[in-house]
């Protein structure tokens, strides 16, 4: 077999597995928009199926023999090359797998599946003692899984790695750390400021089925395309890419809360730009996907904040939404709306936070999950723990479970080491607009215009087409010139609080 015979035949087998992962994304898709409670136990089934064909194609004997022949590729010289992208990709992916046994892969499928429900039950119930049992042996789970993928270092990386290659705590949490420390002062800043804004217009009856109509034409303008995604509605938002052509939108809406159901589609918006921008040509091969979720959290965020809380963006927008919503608004002008939706004010839930407060609830994150999968907390204690951690950090206490412990359905899901991505993903996103400005000297002039094509052009040429060719940090580094760091969101950040606020301080 030649170099050529052996990565064609990787190839094809990387889009068979391809097609494997896109029905286990749409089992999961279905069962948080459509699936009816009782279907929850056959789910579990098709998914741990699922589940176990995928690991069986990872670790055939034959991968490793193809991939050693492969190496030889005339393409693999240049390390930016799609061939040599690829095979280092595919040989750390097989690596991996080959440490976790078929029973343990299985079991996390049926468990998380299932364990999902639960969540849901016992959020809507506000009872963590429901959901406990479940988190207990999702915890256990996923200790195990990083014993089996750690070949040193703490248990914790080892689930990180796989959302954010290469990444270790131990680099994160002096950043991480930096960051806490400046975005309470900020949030000091900002309470001790005699200015206030008026936010109550945001509270106000508003028609769902309105909202859903701004946000569908809203997600069309920002480039969304909807002959290849959709918009459905769920109990907690969420993005599923089940191929090239079908990118899935799952957001929630409230009657009298605008922000909620606005800007958790415009951050579900930026993971549906990422994926609808990437090239087609090499879909189901590693050069076709995002380098990290933390890139990929970057742009859920880019769109959230940088852009859709910025002044040009509702310079265009606001008009539509007092038409839309004359009887809410017809008494706020642009100038009011755009304060509102910039106003910071700490709370209990992340998915509502403002850009000032957000990463305050990962970092909360960050530490519990740590500290459960380390063992150094007990699950049945995360609930003390969350809400001491809230009280510090935040000055606010949940009122119970749903608002508390229970509001986010990623360690049901069993995604340990997903939350850090979020602030990376802000990091990331400020750079990138940063960066954006300059390239684009017209950037906030066309935005006013509603001439977004130009904004996602740029991201296409820098991010999108680069997939895996690079690490997360080697991208933005190239992309913007500067190593991720604090800095930037830190710079906007006060930037934007100081316009609102009269707050003056220097970002780091």
């Amino acid at each position: 077999m030649t170099p050529y015979d052996a990565y064609n035949e990787l190839l094809r087998l990387s889009r068979e597995r391809a097609v494997l992962a896109s029905c286990l994304e749409l089992l999961g898709w279905d069962e948080l928009t459509h699936m009816p409670h009782g279907g929850v136990e056959q789910r579990g089934r098709q998914t741990t199926a699922m589940a176990g064909l995928l690991h069986r194609a990872l670790v055939d004997s034959r991968l490793n023999d193809l991939l050693s022949i492969a190496g030889e590729h005339p393409g693999a010289v240049d390390p930016r090359s799609p061939v040599s992208v690829n095979l280092r990709v595919w040989k750390r992916t097989v690596e991996r797998e080959s440490r976790l046994p078929l029973s343990l892969v299985e079991e996390l499928a049926a468990i998380t599946t299932e364990g999902q429900q639960a969540w849901a039950d016992a959020r809507q119930n506000d009872d963590f003692l429901q959901f406990l049992p479940w988190l207990e042996r999702i915890v256990e789970l996923k200790r195990q899984e990083a014993e089996c993928l750690r070949a040193e270092g703490n248990a914790y990386d080892a689930l990180l790695d796989d959302y954010e290659p290469g990444a270790k705590s131990a680099d994160l949490l002096p950043m991480f750390d930096e960051l806490r420390t400046h975005l309470v002062r900020l949030v000091d800043a900002v309470r001790g400021s005699r200015k206030k804004i008026r936010t109550a217009m945001l509270r106000r009856a508003w028609p769902l089925y309105r909202q859903r109509l701004l946000v569908e034409s809203v997600a069309a303008d920002l480039g969304f395309d909807f002959s290849r995604g959709r918009i459905d509605t769920t109990t907690h938002p969420f993005f599923s890419s089940i191929g090239p052509g079908d990118c899935r939108i799952a957001t929630r809406f409230h009657h009298t809360d605008f922000g909620e159901g606005f800007f958790a589609t415009l951050h579900e918006v930026g993971h549906a730009l990422y994926e609808q921008g990437l090239d087609p040509v090499h879909y189901g091969t590693p050069y076709g996907e995002a380098a990290s979720m933390g890139l990929h959290e970057s742009q859920s965020r880019f769109w959230e904040n940088c852009i859709g809380r910025s002044r040009p963006f509702w310079d265009h927008f606001f008009p539509r939404v007092k038409e839309l919503f004359h009887d809410v608004l017809h008494d706020v002008r642009v100038t009011e709306f755009h304060k509102a939706v910039n106003q910071v004010q700490p709370g209990w839930c992340r998915v509502r936070a403002d850009a000032a407060t957000y990463d305050l609830h990962i970092l909360i994150r960050f530490d519990l999950e740590r500290a459960l999968i380390q063992g150094d907390l007990a699950p049945r204690d995360l609930p003390a723990a969350w809400n001491d951690a809230y009280r510090t950090l935040l000055g606010v206490t949940p009122s119970g479970d749903a608002e508390g412990c229970l509001q986010d359905g990623h360690w049901s899901a069993g995604q340990f080491g997903y939350f850090p991505t979020y602030t990376l993903g802000n990091l990331y996103a400020a750079q990138f607009h940063q960066s954006a400005r300059a390239a684009l000297p017209e950037m906030e002039r066309q935005i006013a215009r509603g001439e977004f094509e130009p904004l996602r052009e740029w991201l296409t040429r820098t991010l999108f087409l680069a997939g895996r060719r690079n690490s997360a940090n080697e991208l933005v580094a190239e992309t913007t010139g500067h190593a991720p760091s604090v800095k930037p969101l830190l710079d906007e950040l006060w930037s934007r609080c100081g316009e609102l606020y009269g707050v003056r301080a220097a970002a780091t």
